[in-house]
């Protein structure tokens, strides 16, 4: 038992980190629940709840960036909390099986879209076109975060980036927040009907907690690109286990 715990500690703590820095929390949290032995879709569900209990402390860790940001949190807010209830309703109509099979697809996308540059560049959206895809785009990376979410968080940065003027730190906030109600949402239903194994939430929260809180104050001051490589070349890794597993 104890050894489980401690685990489950040290992958949400470093799944906290990566989560609230770069958007991959489940790269590190999914395994290991994996590993203490729960199956595809308990530790699916099991993930999620923590992950959203813990999408506390990114928030408390980003308020510096988060000041003056409220209207844009409202209005793209319902967004994600819609998206996150369909994300769920897929999950519980998915058979384990089934489930096990899309995941390493899941994650192995995900891990190209983090490798993928973002341009020097790059200008806000402005047109009406433009406009409704981010719309569009955010209500689909609700889908997904509510449905599994490896990587949700680099999708959303995309987005937003794309579609807010403003500086990386403070659209990773604005990320947080929104990723945090889609997961908050889907955890909402999955503690309901779902199979969740609240022995393995427990300690994978808190270690996800303190990872959450710590990674805002750390990713203003650390060169994202090293780490951004690292965890996409560890999840295309983790995406062929995962592959193998279920084959």
């Amino acid at each position: 038992m104890a050894p489980m715990v401690a685990l489950l500690v040290v992958a949400g703590f470093a799944a906290g980190l990566s989560g609230s820095m770069a958007g991959l929390a489940s790269l590190f949290s999914y395994p290991a629940l994996l590993a203490v032995g729960l199956s595809p879709v308990a530790a699916n569900q099991t993930n999620t709840i923590a992950l959203a209990v813990a999408s506390v402390g990114s928030v408390l860790g980003s308020r510096p960036e988060l000041r003056g940001q409220a209207p844009r949190v409202l209005r793209l807010l319902p967004l994600t909390l819609v998206g996150g209830a369909i994300g769920a309703g897929l999950v519980l109509v998915t058979p384990s099986d089934a489930f096990a099979l899309i995941v390493p697809f899941l994650v192995a996308g995900a891990s190209v879209v983090l490798l993928l540059p973002r341009p020097a560049d790059a200008k806000p959206v402005t047109s009406r076109a433009g406009q409704a895809a981010t719309v569009v785009g955010v209500l689909l990376v609700g889908v997904y975060s509510g449905y599994f979410g490896a990587a949700a968080g680099v999708v959303m940065m995309a987005l937003l980036t794309r579609a807010l003027a403003d500086s990386l730190v403070r659209v990773n906030a604005v990320k947080n927040v929104l990723l945090g109600a889609s997961n908050a949402v889907a955890a909402v239903g999955f503690a309901v009907l779902g199979e969740v194994s609240w022995s393995a939430a427990l300690p994978l929260t808190a270690g996800l907690l303190v990872g959450n809180y710590c990674g805002p104050a750390i990713a203003r001051r650390l060169p994202t690109t090293v780490l951004r490589i690292g965890i996409a070349v560890a999840g295309l890794v983790l995406a062929g286990v995962l592959m193998a597993r279920a084959l």
